[in-house]
C-alpha cells in the first residue's frame, strides 16, 4: 500500500534530512552518500537509522 503523497513529501531521512522516495516497501534516501533504506512495516515508516539498510 502506498504511502499518501502528502506524507512523503514532509519527511526526510533522520541521518542526513534529504528528501526519501519510497521503493517496494522501503523509503529510500535520495542523497547518493547515504542511501538509507528504512522499512515500511504494516503501512508505517519505521525512520530510524539502526533501522535502516546500508546501500550494497
Amino acid at each position: 500500500m502506498p504511502l499518501e503523497a502528502g506524507l512523503l513529501e514532509i519527511l526526510a531521512c533522520p541521518a542526513c534530512r534529504a528528501p526519501l522516495k519510497e521503493a517496494d516497501d522501503e523509503l529510500v534516501c535520495t542523497a547518493k552518500d547515504c542511501a538509507l533504506a528504512y522499512p515500511i512495516r504494516d503501512g508505517i515508516p519505521v525512520l530510524l537509522v539502526d533501522e535502516a539498510r546500508r546501500p550494497a
